[in-house]
């Protein structure tokens, strides 16, 4: 019984090491393909959107990467409300780029811990 249990165990351990292994290797394929590595300078510009709000694009070696005119995470197409939120997501978004986080989406808890909404 308990080399049935200790080989059911191994065998749900190498599952998801596997499972790991090719999400990362996804990732790496994603990365390279965008052409990102670890010598790319990341920068952004804050613009404007609709309605007085604002948006922001993302250049990777200054070449734009991202172009983002609406909150992420967020239905609809509004906007930020204010540069200074814009700002705070175009950094956390090349904070993510840095680390390799392939896309390097928002959450809407990141939203909230930022206080970009509530």
């Amino acid at each position: 019984m308990k080399s049935y249990t200790i080989h059911k165990y191994f065998g749900v351990l190498l599952f998801i090491i596997s499972l790991l292994y090719v999400e990362n290797i996804q990732a790496q394929n994603l990365q390279q393909s965008s052409g990102i590595n670890t010598t790319t300078k990341f920068n952004y510009k804050i613009i404007d959107a609709p309605d007085k709000t604002f948006g922001y694009d993302v250049y990777a070696d200054d070449k734009l990467l991202i172009h983002q005119t609406n909150k992420p995470a967020m239905p609809g197409s509004k906007a930020f409300a204010t540069k200074k939120d814009a700002v705070k997501i175009a950094e956390l978004v090349i904070e993510k780029l840095r680390k390799g986080i392939m896309p390097p989406t928002v959450s809407k808890e990141e939203l909230q811990m930022l206080k970009v909404i509530r």
